[in-house]
């Protein structure tokens, strides 16, 4: 992969979307992990105001730590570059205590908790986004955006731009290496961060992204009869996965009225 002309070509792109769009900059949501450090560093090298929020929910220790260590670093090489933290965990907690309902009668609750952090952290970074002129980053890659939908709808799936969406998360690691991003950052195990007990992606997926990303690659020009072994089980993973998100992937449905029906 061309690296070098692959970040130049994301940093000129964003650069020129912003100035077209009249704003000063762009805000992220610096979670600790590999894509939200590579966009950030991105959006650093653009020249432009960048705001990084680091927005805690019941999160671990270890998680604000990288955040952190990334922050620092590229507020140490960027002067347009800064970092803050917003504690939403009181909010949230608000929030746990006016939703909650009786796990038994509705299993789906955590799942939909989960997504409540999300959301939230989309809220926050709409606000300081709006009150500092910049537009929301969106950190998403290939396989998560387009392949298995492993994201919020109007969480960290709303955002104003999406960057990284066309590099498979192989391709991320490779950027942030050549942007010799801090070590832990580039060791990180990829984590949404939305769950109280530690849960990989690839725990909640039951694949990593070598695996998933094998089979998007070949999504359309193979079927379930060219697979055996481990690949088949991850086709059938990839297959369910993309069938369930479908409704993230593809644009919102419009109900069309005829035009007949108007006169």
């Amino acid at each position: 992969m061309q690296t070098q002309k692959i970040i130049d070509h994301i940093v000129n792109w964003l650069k020129d979307y912003a100035q077209k769009a009249g704003v000063k900059g762009y805000i992220i949501g610096v979670s600790g992990g590999v894509d939200s450090a590579v966009v950030s560093a991105l959006c650093a090298m653009t020249g432009l105001d960048l705001l990084m929020l680091e927005m805690p929910i019941r999160q671990k220790s270890e998680e604000v730590n990288r955040a952190w260590e990334h922050m620092n670093d590229i507020t140490e090489k960027f002067p347009n570059a800064k970092a803050m933290t917003v504690n939403l965990t009181p909010a949230f907690e608000e929030l746990y205590k006016t939703f909650n309902v009786k796990d038994q009668e509705f299993p789906a609750e955590k799942l939909a908790f989960a997504n409540t952090r999300s959301r939230l952290r989309m809220l926050t970074l709409y606000y300081y986004g709006q009150t500092n002129s910049l537009l929301v980053c969106g950190t998403g890659n290939k396989v998560e955006d387009f392949g298995i939908g492993f994201y919020t709808k109007y969480g960290d799936g709303g955002v104003d731009v999406s960057p990284i969406a066309d590099l498979y998360k192989t391709e991320v690691y490779q950027l942030a290496r050549a942007l010799n991003l801090v070590e832990s950052i580039q060791e990180a195990v990829p984590t949404d961060g939305l769950w109280d007990v530690d849960r990989t992606d690839e725990q909640q997926i039951g694949a990593n992204y070598p695996e998933l990303e094998k089979i998007q690659k070949e999504w359309g020009t193979k079927s379930e009869e060219d697979y055996s072994g481990r690949d088949l089980e991850v086709f059938n993973i990839f297959r369910r996965m993309n069938r369930a998100a479908q409704h993230k992937i593809q644009p919102i449905p419009i109900c069309d009225i005829p035009e007949e029906w108007r006169s």
